[in-house]
């Protein structure tokens, strides 16, 4: 299985907040205690020390926490107990966002020097790892750097309305069809494939897949060549397709997810039965919702008191003047009727 060739996993988590007093202060969460963990805490030390001058500051999470925070980690810990997890967080013990992760949250709620730091200790860590903390340069590991601009445009681009998607970043890539972005999971299309119907798919998702396969394209000028959808040669993707798409080589692939207990043959999607061994399927549970082309609501103002007390008395003067006209009547009736 492929979680048994994995050794380490590092994840970002939330690390929008992580300025304190003039200092970035980071958090690292791991699965435990082993050679792997220590490595991979030796070199975020090693990168932190690096990064000496720019005021970050990295702390092993508290002995006293029930393992790592919620995280894509602990399905890779569940399957395989030795794989080394680590999550790299702005807090200790409790999330200083507290609206992390659901609709509540926005800008507000994130710093992007913060990110820039982050994503700064991140690639140097990774840069060490890959050298096995061996032969080193100081003067390479210095110039690994993030660009903090493009940072905070991919901010305005991804969170905000104004530019939003309407931004000359994401223009590049796609043909977005909203200018606000929406970051809605989605419900799944059509067939899982690696190329989708691009109706199928949101304009974050393309945007993003878009932009990580450029940049991390292979430099290979002379093999770009011009596409609409697919490419020819081998371990190429079509990028800025919905603009003037070229063909670059890229390990970047669009990889649709969706439940294990969900199966899609001739045309049809259908849910598995749940292990027997969890007949609750708590393990993989399966939601399923309408999907709707389009949703329209309907708001009525609550009105005041004093015109429910108007409507009632009219109601009432309407009754007795009701009565009384047929009491009106009733008499003239039988006063006519004895006449003849």
């Amino acid at each position: 299985m492929l979680y048994y060739v994995i050794e380490k996993v590092i994840e970002i988590g939330s690390v929008g907040r992580a300025f304190n007093q003039g200092t970035e202060t980071f958090f690292a969460h791991t699965t435990g205690v082993s050679s792997a963990t220590n490595a991979t805490l030796n070199a975020l030390k090693r990168a932190e020390v690096s990064l000496g001058s720019q005021n970050i500051s990295v702390s092993l999470a508290s002995t006293s926490n029930p393992g790592i925070p919620p995280s894509s980690s602990m399905a890779f810990v569940k399957k395989n107990s030795s794989t080394s997890g680590f999550v790299l967080e702005d807090f200790d013990a409790a999330f200083s966002n507290k609206f992390y992760h659901s609709h509540l949250d926005d800008p507000s709620n994130i710093n992007s020097s913060s990110i820039v730091a982050a994503a700064s200790l991140v690639a140097r860590t990774l840069y060490i790892l890959v050298n096995e903390n061996k032969n080193i340069r100081s003067s390479v590991l210095d110039s690994i750097s993030i660009n903090g601009s493009l940072v905070d445009e991919m901010l305005s681009c991804l969170l905000q309305c104004d530019p939003g998607l309407s931004c000359e970043l994401v223009k590049k890539y796609i043909t977005p069809s909203a200018t606000c972005p929406v970051h809605y999971v989605g419900v799944v299309l059509g067939e899982p494939s690696s190329t989708p119907y691009i109706g199928y798919v949101n304009d974050v998702s393309r945007f993003i897949w878009n932009f990580l396969a450029d940049k991390s394209s292979a430099l290979e000028k002379n093999s770009r060549s011009t596409c609409s959808q697919d490419c020819s040669n081998k371990g190429e993707v079509c990028i800025k397709a919905e603009t003037k798409g070229i063909c670059v080589t890229s390990t970047t692939r669009y990889v649709p997810a969706y439940s294990t207990r969900l199966k899609y043959g001739s045309g049809v999607w259908t849910v598995l039965p749940p292990n027997s061994s969890d007949p609750m399927a708590k393990i993989d549970p399966v939601w399923t919702e309408s999907n709707w082309d389009n949703i329209g609501l309907r708001v009525y103002e609550v009105q005041e008191a004093s015109l429910d007390r108007l409507i009632l008395l009219a109601g009432i003067a309407a009754t007795v003047l009701a009565y009384i006209a047929i009491a009106i009547a009733r008499a003239f009736i039988t006063k006519a009727l004895k006449r003849d």
